[in-house]
């Protein structure tokens, strides 16, 4: 059963992501973002009433396990382009498969049918991100909330991922983390990396050609990548510290993106 607690009464005023992401102790380090995606998400729908979630992506790791969406009054569609990867998620949900870029993927998931749709973990495998963007606000509901959390460039390992042909930074992963990628049970897909920035001068205008307002993108920054490097770490870490501390953007590691219909 989850252990997130809902604070707030439905009837209180609906708090933008900044508060929420304030209110959850937002510090700007990676670990912060993995560790509160979920309950960034419980808050935006407990303040706003958003019950129909749509995840895309959710193949075999949905967000929220059926136990918790009983528990907090959701309704949760799981998409993913995969279905093999949706076969592997627990019964409880409602599962479509279907390409999020494709031109038929509102109609088939459901025009103007979500309150909330996110993803993790997943913009950066999408070679049309514009495309994606404009299919999730044809399926959000008038006033609905996107959140998408996905990693940026130009963090190293990330331009390397890029830069890299797929078979050597999928042998380079499951050598540095051979405990991530155990039988398949992680596994690694093609990476593009379109769009993927946590500069708002780059992400807002894309949004708002789209429809979308109340445009919000929290940076965060840091990985574990070079974790088991000695002195590779520490020279990375000293200059995460320093682009966290000056707000340096374009080093930025992940994102979340915040916007409304």
């Amino acid at each position: 059963m989850s252990d997130l607690v809902l604070t707030r009464p439905r009837s209180a005023s609906a708090r933008n992501v900044r508060d929420i992401a304030d209110d959850l102790g937002y510090a700007g380090d990676f670990l912060w973002a993995f560790d509160k995606y979920k309950a960034t998400i419980v808050e935006l729908a407990r303040d706003r009433d958003l019950q129909r979630h749509l995840e895309i992506g959710g193949g075999r790791d949905p967000l929220f396990l059926p136990d918790e969406i009983e528990s907090h009054g959701f309704e949760v569609t799981l998409n993913d382009i995969s279905a093999h990867e949706l076969s592997l998620a627990p019964d409880g949900y409602r599962k479509i498969v279907c390409d999020i870029t494709a031109d038929t993927a509102p109609a088939t998931l459901g025009e103007g049918r979500y309150d909330i749709i996110y993803c993790r973990m997943v913009m950066e495998h999408v070679p049309d991100v514009a495309k994606m963007w404009e299919n999730i606000y044809a399926m959000l509901a008038p006033g609905g909330i996107v959140l998408s959390f996905f990693p940026t460039l130009y963090a190293p390992p990330f331009v390397l991922n890029r830069l890299m042909p797929e078979k050597l930074s999928r042998l380079l992963l499951e050598t540095i983390f051979p405990e991530r990628r155990p039988d398949g049970g992680d596994p690694k897909f093609p990476v593009f990396y379109d769009c993927c920035f946590s500069d708002e001068k780059k992400i807002k205008p894309m949004l708002e050609r789209v429809g979308f307002s109340e445009i919000t993108v929290l940076p965060f920054w840091g990985y574990a990548y070079f974790w088991k490097l000695p002195g590779i770490k520490q020279i990375d870490a000293a200059f995460t510290r320093l682009a966290r501390q000056r707000n340096w953007r374009a080093v930025s590691s992940f994102a979340y993106v915040v916007a409304k219909k």
